[in-house]
């Protein structure tokens, strides 16, 4: 027979899960693509065609 688990440590895991379910949360929200620090002018480059550009 499954013996009674105390309302403690229920709680307890209950604690300890939703502590690491926001510790997810917040490292897949700062797991976004790294920002560039500097870019130069001479590498910017247009997401236009060249045909557009020339009309």
């Amino acid at each position: 027979m499954l013996e009674r688990i105390r309302t403690a440590r229920r709680y307890a895991r209950g604690f300890v899960a939703a502590v690491a379910a926001v510790a997810a949360l917040v490292l897949a929200a700062n797991a976004g693509p790294a920002k560039t620090t500097h870019v130069e002018e001479s590498e910017q480059r247009t997401t236009a065609p060249v045909e557009a550009a020339v009309r």
